[in-house]
């Protein structure tokens, strides 16, 4: 399947001056997301028979996991484990956070097979990433996440933008986000990233491990020419090394998490000058790096604290 005769700008000489349009329109209309879950489609969960904890028949909805192999031109690079609803999303964003697509590179095509389980990406510019391959990192994310050496090398070199969040967009992002109808709150076992503009969600990617949802954002951003410079970005897991490394790579100034911190996270936070937010529920949250970015425009003691039921998206155990 050729994704570029089949959804909107999937390559960037496809992207057209009607999305651009709209995106640009959408700012001045009542909100809605670019895109979001489907929790309903019915390829990402199943229904499951079993017993619970009285000894009776129960049947509950379980997230579908599939394998997706990657190529780049025709190097295969790597086999993820992902839902599977944007194959074409997710692998320019893991290339492009991989710092397997350049920036002048042009994308000609890709290439999906749902029965062979392949998605390819093809460039004008040959690529060869055999040494690169060899060394990589596997990170802390729940479904092993990889990191490839020469990425801290690009890490080092961005210069984050200037920008501002101020206290009231970040109330209103986790209200609306933490109601957005999404397979978590259908069959859980996911995790979810969204992309905000002040108090806007954009794009919200959900999918076995945050890594995967990350890179689908970054996908639809690459394919999209969205600009990062005036965003923010918001994970249901932890702020790990690996999200703010990915963070970092996208050139988003600002990441948001309702869980708690890792050392390396808040370490390479700091390096970046990447401000991070985490245990982000309610009127309450705290800043590790970056404060200077935030803006208090609004008295916590105006804001109520997070109802209970709220708590299900992102709690502080999840990984």
């Amino acid at each position: 399947m050729d994704f570029r005769h089949d959804r909107l700008g999937l390559a960037k000489r496809d992207a057209p001056p009607i999305f651009k349009r709209f995106y640009l329109w959408s700012r001045f209309l009542p909100h809605e997301y670019l895109l979001k879950p489907d929790p309903h489609d019915a390829r990402l969960s199943t229904s499951v028979t079993g017993i619970d904890h009285t000894g009776k028949p129960v049947d509950t909805r379980v997230v579908t996991e599939k394998a997706l192999t990657l190529y780049l031109n025709s190097q295969e690079v790597v086999t993820m484990m992902t839902i599977g609803d944007h194959p074409d999303l997710l692998a320019v964003g893991y290339l492009k956070n991989q710092n397997m697509l350049k920036p002048d590179d042009v994308i000609t095509g890709i290439d999906y097979d749902d029965d062979l389980e392949v998605v390819v990406v093809r460039t004008e510019r040959e690529t060869n990433y055999e040494e690169k391959l060899k060394k990589k990192v596997r990170t802390s994310g729940c479904a092993q996440g990889t990191i490839f050496g020469d990425v801290m090398e690009s890490f080092d070199t961005i210069d984050l933008p200037k920008a501002e969040l101020k206290t009231s967009w970040l109330y209103s992002l986790t209200k609306a986000i933490n109601t957005t109808p999404s397979l978590y709150l259908e069959a859980g076992a996911i995790h979810g990233c969204v992309l905000c503009e002040q108090d806007k969600p954009l794009a919200y990617m959900e999918d076995v491990g945050r890594h995967n949802a990350v890179d689908k954002i970054a996908g639809w951003m690459t394919l999209n020419d969205i600009i990062a410079d005036d965003k923010s970005f918001y994970t249901t897991g932890r702020l790990t090394s690996e999200m703010v490394i990915k963070t970092v790579m996208m050139g988003i100034p600002i990441l948001v998490s309702r869980s708690g911190f890792t050392a390396w996270g808040v370490e390479l936070a700091q390096r970046a000058g990447l401000t991070l937010i985490g245990r982000a529920r309610g009127k309450r949250f705290v800043a590790l790096s970056g404060s200077e970015r935030i803006v208090f425009d609004m008295n916590p003691d105006d804001m109520d604290d997070e109802p209970k039921r709220a708590s299900r998206k992102g709690r502080e155990g999840d990984e």
